[in-house]
């Protein structure tokens, strides 16, 4: 199918027009996504189990602005014909979304499998074949069963084998119709904003070492997940794996802090790609021996990052199909000045790297303010992958526009929408099923 879209810009001030024939090739498809918390409803429906949002929700409501929880969200677990219907009258090629974890494992191990949870998600799935739109399936999005987070959720080693194990039973259900999989969503929240600044459910702030335990652990435990579907599942049904990104694209806020920005590159988006992507395997070497260094300047007696074995390296290297990206916004990077402490990565800055993050001031916002609106920062965000993961397949899985604005004419939205989708236009293209292969343009 070719999608055709037609950009123009009328300028009264130059006193001109021009127009762009932006034709997006044969193949290139779009979607929409959604996860299990924030849709589905029935939160105690049939026998499952409670996750952490559950219990922060219901214990201390205050912790969202309104007091709401998700216990009845879109009610997409009795609506989902609806969301198929919606989805096909949108005229979506594909659907993304989460699976709860505690809806398929009411206990989160793997003792008990849930009849009715998995019976929820073969409507699901089967629905939308039906229909022409393809499931794109993410294991983790955040709601991880309370009994886990109880054992100390990402921080406990252990959790790399019981995400294994649920990952193993929900490929034996579905991979037969699914051919797209997200392991995990966004570990930079879930590890680096989640530990460092505690504001996400399930509140917990240890900023010495829980982004760095929960980094390796992710890292682990969806290595497992990918080589338990590379070697049972993907021989017969020949599906497609991987680990959803969420880089903020960084720029120099001066030439002379190009050479930090790429340490903050590597800080960010590298810790959670290089094990995977890159030939070599492990940390990106410059962010290891930074952290070495700033570990033993605080008295630790080891790296507060720590450290692969070999085999460990070996088990994450190679684990990928594609690179999936979620991109929404940029930040500019500059050193700290003397005696300025940086903010908290990593919206603000860094501690370990000595830089501070800010925004143009020329920026537009939308309504949750971290996100500056950039659409440039997508473009060039795809070129950096491209040129340090060997021209590797991108699938962006997300990208949008938060706003509280209630009204039908969502202005704002589509012109996010429109520029991004211009700055992915500026490459070529070559489709390959739903991942974009995209060289310089």
């Amino acid at each position: 199918m070719l999608c055709v879209t037609v950009f123009c810009v009328l300028s009264l001030i130059w006193g001109g027009s021009w127009c762009e024939d932006l034709r997006f090739p044969p193949g290139f498809q779009f979607g929409a996504a959604t996860s299990a918390y924030q849709v589905e409803g029935a939160w105690n429906a049939s026998d499952k189990g409670r996750n952490v949002w559950d219990i922060m929700l219901h214990n201390t409501p205050s912790v969202t602005a309104d007091g709401q929880s998700g216990d009845i969200a879109c009610d997409s677990y009795h609506q989902w014909r609806m969301d198929i219907h919606m989805a096909k009258t949108l005229g979506l090629h594909f659907y993304r979304f989460s699976i709860a974890w505690s809806r398929i494992l009411p206990t989160g191990f793997s003792n008990k499998i849930s009849k009715d949870g998995v019976g929820y998600y073969n409507k699901l799935i089967d629905g939308l074949l039906r229909s022409g739109v393809e499931p794109v399936v993410t294991l983790y999005h955040y709601d991880l069963p309370q009994n886990i987070q109880s054992l100390g959720g990402w921080a406990n080693p252990l959790i790399v084998d019981w995400f294994a194990d649920y990952a193993g039973i929900v490929f034996s259900h579905y991979a037969d119709r699914v051919k797209t999989w997200i392991t995990i969503n966004e570990p930079l929240i879930l590890c680096d904003h989640m530990y460092n600044v505690g504001d996400i459910v399930p509140m917990v702030k240890e900023d010495l070492l829980g982004p760095y335990v929960c980094n390796k652990n992710v890292l682990l435990a969806h290595a497992k997940a990918w080589r338990i579907y590379n070697d049972t599942y993907k021989p017969h049904y020949h599906g497609k794996v991987s680990i959803a990104n969420n880089p903020i694209w960084l720029e120099p806020l001066s030439e002379e802090d190009e050479e930090l920005t790429e340490l903050a590159r590597e800080f960010g988006t590298g810790r959670y790609s290089d094990p995977i992507y890159t030939e070599q395997g492990g940390w990106p070497p410059a962010v290891e021996e930074i952290m070495a260094e700033y570990s033993k300047k605080q008295g630790f007696p080891y790296s507060r990052l720590p450290s692969f074995t070999e085999e460990e390296k070996k088990l994450i290297q190679g684990t990928y199909d594609f690179f999936s990206l979620n991109q929404y916004t940029s930040r500019l990077v500059r050193a700290a000045h003397e005696d300025e402490t940086p903010g908290t990565w990593f919206s603000f800055g860094s501690k370990e790297l000595n830089v501070v993050l800010e925004t143009d001031p020329k920026w537009a916002f939308s309504d949750l303010k971290m996100i500056a609106v950039t659409p440039s920062g997508m473009r060039r965000q795809i070129n950096w992958i491209k040129e340090r993961y060997n021209n590797v397949s991108i699938l962006i899985t997300e990208n949008g526009f938060a706003t509280r604005d209630p009204g039908l004419y969502d202005t704002q939205r589509i012109h996010f929408i429109r520029e991004y989708l211009r700055e992915i236009f500026r490459r070529k293209f070559t489709v390959t099923a739903n991942s974009v292969d995209a060289e310089k343009h």
